[in-house]
């Protein structure tokens, strides 16, 4: 996608020291202008069950730290699941944070604020729906895998035109979807992308995007520790992850 190729020209150079494919998160460490940083992207796994059929999922596995980090975060283009999650991991390790720019504030908080009484699409499943229901005018979830009172995401050409709000995961960087929906929204809708998988890079509003709500990790240790071991992103966020939000100037 060129709003990816667009993101990768503007990384810095860095050295990888780790890799962590784990079960829900993938975390990859850099070495980037003199700082340790982490970066953090869904684990995507696909329908294809490799490992008993011969075929590499990621085809370097164990010798990931061999790679430069902009070699590494070009994986964000593979058509391997796994690959693309350690790409997407790399750039946002490598992504440089611009504090002047973000503030404390997660997606939740955003969309309770911004969607109060309109008409808001969210592409992706977040656990607080629930309480974005209660305060939007009309709200649609849109899924790959519906569940509940989700609509299928074929549904987003009928949906996302009348959308006052829309609200897409990251995930839709990573799997390929992002432009096509983000052609489907008004000209004077808010996009939001949102998630850990977020990359804080400008380069996102040139795109269509006025927020980007995603996260920042502080104890690089604790989370690569919580990574390996399972767990999900509410247990991840214990040790040591800021969501933080950064807005179209």
């Amino acid at each position: 996608m060129p709003v990816l190729d667009d993101v990768l020209a503007t990384l810095p150079e860095g050295t990888i020291s780790e890799v962590r494919v784990g079960a829900f998160w993938t975390a990859v460490v850099a070495e980037v202008q003199g700082q340790r940083r982490c970066g953090l992207a869904s684990t995507l796994t696909g329908d294809n069950d490799h490992h008993h059929t011969g075929v590499d999922d990621v085809t370097d596995a164990g010798r990931l730290t061999n790679y430069t980090g902009r070699q590494l975060a070009t994986l964000a283009h593979s058509s391997s699941p796994l690959e693309v999650s350690v790409g997407m991991a790399t750039v946002n390790a490598l992504l440089v944070p611009r504090p002047e720019h973000c503030v404390e504030l997660n997606a939740e908080e955003v969309i309770l604020s911004e969607g109060a009484g309109r008409c808001v699409a969210v592409v992706g499943h977040f656990p607080f729906l629930p309480r974005c229901r209660a305060v939007a005018g009309k709200l649609w979830v849109l899924e790959k895998r519906p569940q509940g009172d989700d609509l299928p995401a074929e549904a987003a050409r009928e949906v996302l035109p009348q959308a006052d709000i829309v609200a897409m995961s990251a995930t839709t960087l990573m799997n390929r979807t992002f432009e096509e929906l983000i052609a489907l929204c008004r000209p004077d809708a808010l996009v939001l992308v949102l998630g850990p998988s977020t990359p804080l890079s400008p380069v996102l509003f040139d795109y269509g995007v006025h927020i980007l709500s995603g996260s920042v990790v502080e104890d690089v240790d604790a989370v690569l520790r919580a990574v390996s071991e399972g767990a999900n992103f509410r247990q991840v966020r214990r040790y040591g992850v800021r969501l933080v939000t950064m807005r179209k100037p």
